[in-house]
């Protein structure tokens, strides 16, 4: 199989004013002729990064990356004291994208996107079918809540002593409630310390979910941190601003779309049966599961895979 594409440098940056006082950062790399291409990063929250650019081929790509909305380059950052999340939702990213689309003049794309970037794809696909070429999804996501309380609460049986400490990070009335809603009050608090301390408790059941591979060296910084889990709350609490199960009921509005979906059998996601519903909703797509993988990237072959996907649609 491939490895990753060298890296490569933006030829051309920029900040699109969305609206809501928001600007967001997006860059092109590749070939300025190649195909159009866009990813959509996850978190929600995380940000792009340069390792995103390795995953296609520089001289048959137009390679588009951007920040979402609060996150990365993107401004107002919501790693700041104080943050306003009000006009942050999945219809505000699905226009963000819309825009960037044609702000760059771009006829149709191909759209990659992991966990909640999996999450955003499909859902501009569904709002938006005739501008995708291609999906290239992984780390199989969805909005039905059976998957946002696996991840609050159904794995705290899976890792007890981490979930004891997150579940411990709230309020004693709050404990067997909403814990993504519980923890997004504390991370809206204006005082320092009581936002940084739930940052901090969250991210580590963030990495506790992620044992079997690696913890996130950007949890580190306070304000990414922070930005994070903020945003992650904010979007886990409302249901990822989408009516559950959305995306699986209205998967035919993307047939005809060719789509190959990308899973690691190690990932603990799979415990809703994501990846089986969604190749069962998506008319003509293509599930490839890999064995030795979780559900980042940072172990085993599903970059390699991921390559190998990408190189197969740049023609």
């Amino acid at each position: 199989m491939p490895g990753l594409h060298p890296e490569i440098s933006p030829y051309r940056t920029g900040m699109l004013d969305v609206g809501d006082g928001h600007a967001v950062y997006w860059e092109e790399c590749g070939n300025p002729d190649g195909k159009p291409a866009v990813v959509v990063h996850g978190g929600p929250g995380s940000g792009c990064r340069p390792a995103h650019r390795r995953f296609f081929d520089p001289a048959r790509y137009r390679v588009v990356l951007f920040d979402q909305r609060g996150c990365g380059r993107s401004t107002p950052h919501a790693g700041e004291p104080v943050a306003d999340l009000s006009a942050n939702t999945t219809a505000h990213l699905i226009a963000d994208l819309e825009a960037l689309r044609t702000t760059l003049g771009i006829d149709d794309w191909l759209l990659f996107g992991g966990s909640w970037g999996c999450v955003l794809s499909l859902l501009y696909a569904e709002h938006h079918p005739e501008r995708v070429s291609e999906l290239v999804l992984l780390s199989l996501a969805t909005d039905r809540q059976a998957e946002l309380d696996l991840l609050t609460r159904g794995l705290g049986k899976v890792f007890p002593a981490a979930f004891a400490k997150f579940r411990d990070g709230v309020p004693p009335a709050e404990r067997d409630g909403d814990l993504a809603r519980a923890y997004h009050r504390l991370l809206m608090d204006p005082d320092p310390e009581v936002h940084q301390a739930a940052a901090v408790r969250w991210c580590a059941w963030e990495d506790a979910m992620l044992s079997q591979e690696s913890p996130s060296p950007t949890f580190a910084d306070p304000a990414y941190r922070l930005a994070f889990a903020r945003l992650v709350t904010h979007y886990f609490a409302n249901g990822c601003f989408s009516d559950d199960g959305a995306i699986l009921r209205d998967a035919h509005r993307l047939a005809g779309i060719p789509a190959v979906l990308v899973q690691g059998t190690l990932d603990l996601g799979n415990l809703t049966g994501t990846p089986w519903l969604l190749e069962r909703a998506l008319p003509g797509s293509e599930l490839l599961l890999v064995g030795d993988s979780g559900h980042t990237t940072a172990t085993g072959s599903l970059s390699d895979v991921l390559v190998e996907v990408l190189d197969r649609f740049a023609g």
